[in-house]
């Protein structure tokens, strides 16, 4: 029989939320040849340390620091997503009926349809360069230094165990 130098496998105890209870065991033995028995982690802790979690994930949500990242989110996303909706409808409605004038050219075989088409993937990319752009000047700090500090909260909790 083998000596198993770690520790006690009645005893570890596995703290990732991602973990599959079920695909625990595949293929192990338990020593006698025998498949090793599912054994679910232990729920009275986990889920005394969720709950204070949770309170640590609220307090975070309503504090003013997060609060300033969803509303600077909001004060970009909203009014660039009501421009480029607009302009979208402005285009298929045009298209539909004033197909006249979507037909009229404007250098050689290139009419107003084509030169507006190729508008709405222009906007397309512009819209997420100045997403992107937004999001790394206005949001991207504030919202790691929530997350660095939500983290720090959350291991505190947990008793510094991971």
């Amino acid at each position: 029989m083998e000596k198993h130098d770690g520790p006690d496998p009645a005893r570890v105890r596995i703290d990732d939320p991602w973990y599959d209870a079920l695909a625990s065991g595949w293929g192990e033995l338990d020593g006698t040849g025998a498949p090793a028995p599912v054994v679910p982690p232990a729920r009275g802790r986990q889920e005394d340390r969720g709950t204070r979690a949770a309170d640590i994930y609220l307090e975070v949500q309503r504090s003013a620091a997060f609060q300033e990242v969803r509303s600077r989110y909001r004060r970009f996303v909203i009014p660039a997503a009501a421009v480029f909706l607009t302009w979208y409808v402005a285009y298929v409605v045009t298209a539909t009926t004033a197909p006249a004038f979507m037909a009229r050219p404007v250098a050689g075989a290139v009419n107003v349809a084509m030169v507006a088409g190729l508008g709405q993937f222009l906007t397309t990319f512009l819209l997420t360069w100045a997403y992107a752009r937004h999001a790394r000047l206005r949001r991207d700090r504030a919202a790691l230094d929530l997350r660095w500090d939500t983290q720090e909260l959350t291991r505190a909790v947990a008793g510094g165990e991971r």
